[in-house]
């Protein structure tokens, strides 16, 4: 409750950036990182010669200005290059049952790690060890399992190309293709969706596409927050001429007024109006959305009949399907007044250079690859692929997710695995191995015994907290690759090891020099990334270095590990061999603005289906039904954070300040419910596991007795803390009925804010609201877990 104490709102901004933007980063950097080392880290974060970003994955305009990041780039910095050190004797005075009482603010405030670090079975502290007993440990245990598929290899997106491909080359000469990664629960369906679409799994557009597009359709997305930097590329295309609509639950502040940071009307002026319409679409409507405007895009005859023709199958069960398309269900599952959605039809229709942007807004539902294919079938239809200013534009997160994946970061083996082999001299394994959610399940049920993660947070990160945090526990042996402390450290295995590394901004030198890594942004972009800051600790090894030496102790010298750590350049020329389209790789990283990877529909409307041509697809359209008593929430970022790093306590856009337990529910909502704002409330969340998808969530729920809000006494056995309460095997849940087998989940403590987000929605931050996402509530097609359509019904506290 002291939180919630502490708590002040003051409602939502209509306006993002500006003088507040510049002060919340300039505050960040100097109070993390001291002014001297602030100035060095900001002058060089994006430029040519610089680092690249660690936050989004946003790319890089060709001419760069002075200060070419954001407020949460700036602020993302500041986390890595800050001056404060958690070495050996922070470790020492916090045991892990102190710290497992910590939030994910204040452990990634306690700064950055300087020495390798090893939690002994039994142990209730980490202790420092050497780099020699650590690798040494890590191989010894990889090396006595009975088979590789019983460990897992989990890598972030922040992890480079070099990093990535050596890292995806250790685990498969091993001999297991455990891969899974921060993309399996973001953007998994974006690849799914457009591979078997337009046969690649990457969007179709550049930065220049974007400023010159005529519409632009922002949908489950919020840049203002997650990708500031392209509000600058939205207001170029508003004052080129493009609409803007912005497809969203909420209104973002980011896509209401923009004042650009970097011009004087942006710091002293007005700032410009980026959307021209907002549609508060209910969670889970997108696929109804896009197949009404695919509706009347065939009854208005709007098809771009050559393109059609000429590169696109499919048409004709796409064009039955769509006219069938029954308006009550589109008005059930959007929300939406159909007038509203046949004004967005008619931009469709009558744009030149159409362009659609998503993110985990739809990617993160059940009918999610559905969803984008149903996006990709509207753009096809209007012939916008492979044309200037028109395309498709999935918007990734992590700085380099798009890079990893390209790299071979991937549970399936990659096209190219015969080149793998042939290149090192080993047989690539065939069986797919583990996505995120299914290595969670092995480690649960014994399967897996090791875990490795290069980079991120797998804890805080994925979903269903109380047996992510079980399975993690369950575990012979942890092994974290980290910059800073975070969850992950504290839920570990019976034996843990920490071991510190390089970030993004820091100088690595090698036996052959200063070294500097490649990235690959949302646009298929590979630059160069050069560290130039001072590390926090000579203890430090570079992600590069890690894997070479426990390469080397594992596998033995049949691969070139210590060559691949003395100079990555080597690491570049065998990528270059293996890897299509990086041909002359060395070569074109060294120019200025690096080199764009081919994208055949793109460059040439060329298809990579078994066909040749791109898929119209067809779709079933259902609609979440939802109880009475119930809403639909969806977790999402506050904009002091990026992923799961916590940088401060407010979210400046949406008026919380000095905290993250709370709810965001429609005053409508709220009065039908018999609740008002400011309550404090527990959440439970509602799944039919026996349905084994989240196809079943909302649709096999039960009822609330009295329609209203389920107030009183918690469910009887209710934790006092977040997680799992178990099925109800009667239908009873507390107040009201949820239906035999449901599984109910908990979080305590939520103060709700009347918000003007959709009907029936509602919204809160993860990683508190993760334990409401079931394991097993995933995306059909693509695994990824259902965070943002979970029924959930608000129990007041007593």
């Amino acid at each position: 409750m002291a939180e919630n104490e502490r708590l002040r709102v003051t409602g939502p901004k209509n306006v993002a950036a500006g003088l507040p933007g510049v002060t919340a980063g300039l505050a960040a950097s100097v109070g993390e990182m001291g002014v001297v080392r602030g100035t060095r880290a900001l002058l060089r974060v994006n430029k040519k010669d610089g680092f690249d970003c660690p936050g989004c994955a946003w790319p890089d305009p060709e001419h760069r200005s002075i200060a070419e990041f954001c407020e949460n780039g700036a602020k993302a910095v500041a986390e890595e290059a800050t001056k404060r050190k958690a070495g050996p004797e922070f470790f020492a005075e916090h045991s892990l049952t102190d710290l497992d009482g910590r939030d994910e603010y204040w452990l990634g405030k306690r700064g950055r790690l300087t020495h390798p670090l090893l939690r002994r079975p039994g142990s209730d502290r980490y202790e420092p060890v050497s780099w020699d007993d650590a690798i040494g440990l890590i191989a010894g245990e990889l090396a006595a399992l009975d088979h590789p598929d019983e460990a897992l290899f989990y890598t972030s997106g922040r992890t480079s190309n070099e990093a990535a491909f050596l890292y995806q080359l250790l685990a498969r000469a091993y001999g297991t293709n455990n891969l899974p990664d921060c993309s399996n629960m973001c953007h998994e369906s974006s690849g799914v969706a457009l591979g078997r679409s337009i046969g690649i799994g990457k969007g179709s557009v550049s930065l220049e596409d974007v400023h010159h597009a005529d519409l632009l359709v922002i949908v489950g997305q919020n840049p203002g927050t997650n990708h500031p930097r392209m509000l600058t590329a939205l207001e170029k295309a508003k004052k080129n001429g493009a609409a803007i609509v912005a497809v969203n639950p909420l209104p973002e502040a980011g896509l209401l007024r923009f004042k650009n940071p970097q011009t004087v009307r942006g710091m002293l002026g007005k700032g410009t109006q980026l959307a021209d319409a907002h549609l508060p679409i209910r969670l889970g409507g997108d696929l109804a959305l896009f197949q009404w405007i695919g509706r009347r895009l065939v009854e208005w005859g709007a098809a771009d009949e050559s393109f059609v023709d000429a590169h696109t199958e499919g048409r004709a069960a796409y064009e039955a399907h769509v006219r069938a398309v029954d308006a009550d269900k589109v008005r059930a599952a959007t929300g939406l007044e159909l007038d509203d959605i046949d004004a967005l039809a008619r931009r469709f229709a009558s744009s030149e250079r159409v362009i659609v942007c998503w993110a985990m807004g739809v990617t993160q539902h059940r009918d999610a690859v559905a969803t984008i294919q149903e996006i990709t079938n509207v753009q096809l239809y209007r012939g916008m692929i492979g044309k200037p200013g028109a395309g498709l534009c999935p918007v990734r997160g992590h700085s380099n997710v798009q890079g990893d994946r390209t790299m071979g970061i991937y549970e399936h083996p990659p096209a190219w695995s015969g080149r793998l082999g042939e290149e090192f001299g080993f047989a690539v394994p065939t069986e797919p191995g583990a996505h995120t959610v299914d290595a969670i399940r092995a480690m649960r049920d014994g399967r897996a015994k090791v875990f490795i993660g290069l980079g991120g947070n797998f804890a805080a990160a994925t979903p269903d907290t109380t047996v992510t945090e079980a399975a993690l526990r369950n575990c012979r042996l942890t092994v974290q690759i980290s910059t800073k402390p975070n969850r992950s450290h504290v839920v570990c295995g019976t034996t843990a090891l920490i071991l510190p590394t390089l970030g993004r901004t820091d100088l690595d030198e090698q036996a052959a020099g200063p070294q500097f890594v490649t990235v690959e942004d949302s646009m298929s972009a590979v630059h160069a990334s050069r560290g130039r800051l001072k590390p926090p600790s000579g203890d430090l090894l570079s992600e590069v270095a890690i894997i070479c030496r426990l390469g080397e102790r594992l596998l033995g010298e049949g691969i070139p590990w210590r060559e691949f750590a003395a100079d990555y350049r080597t690491i570049r020329a065998r990528i270059a061999r293996v890897i299509p389209g990086f041909e002359d790789y060395e070569a074109k990283v060294a120019t200025p603005d690096g080199f764009v990877l081919p994208h055949p529909p793109r460059d040439s409307r060329t298809f990579t289906t078994p066909s040749g041509r791109a898929g119209f697809t067809v779709s079933e359209l259902s609609v979440l039904e939802v109880p009475a008593g119930r809403l639909l929430l969806q977790t999402l970022r506050s904009h002091d954070q990026y992923n799961t790093t916590i940088y401060g306590l407010d979210d400046r856009y949406r008026g919380v300040h000095n905290g993250r337990r709370v709810v965001l529910v429609n005053p409508s909502d709220l009065a039908e419910l018999g609740l008002l704002d400011g309550d404090i409330v527990d959440i439970y969340s509602e799944w039919d596991g026996s349905s084994g998808s989240g196809s079943e969530t909302a649709e096999r729920a039960g009822t609330a007795a009295d329609g209203g809000a389920l107030e009183g006494e918690p469910i009887a056995g209710a934790p006092a803390s977040d997680g799992v309460i178990g099925t109800d095997p009667n239908g009873h849940g507390g107040s009201g009925s949820a239906g035999p087998g449901t599984e109910i989940r908990h979080v305590h403590d939520f103060r709700i804010i009347s918000y003007p987000t959709a009907r029936g929605c509602a919204a809160t931050y993860f990683p508190e609201a993760n334990p409401l996402v079931p394991l097993d509530s995933t995306a059909k097609g693509s695994h990824t877990p259902v965070s943002k359509a979970i029924v959930v019904r608000l129990v007041k506290r007593p």
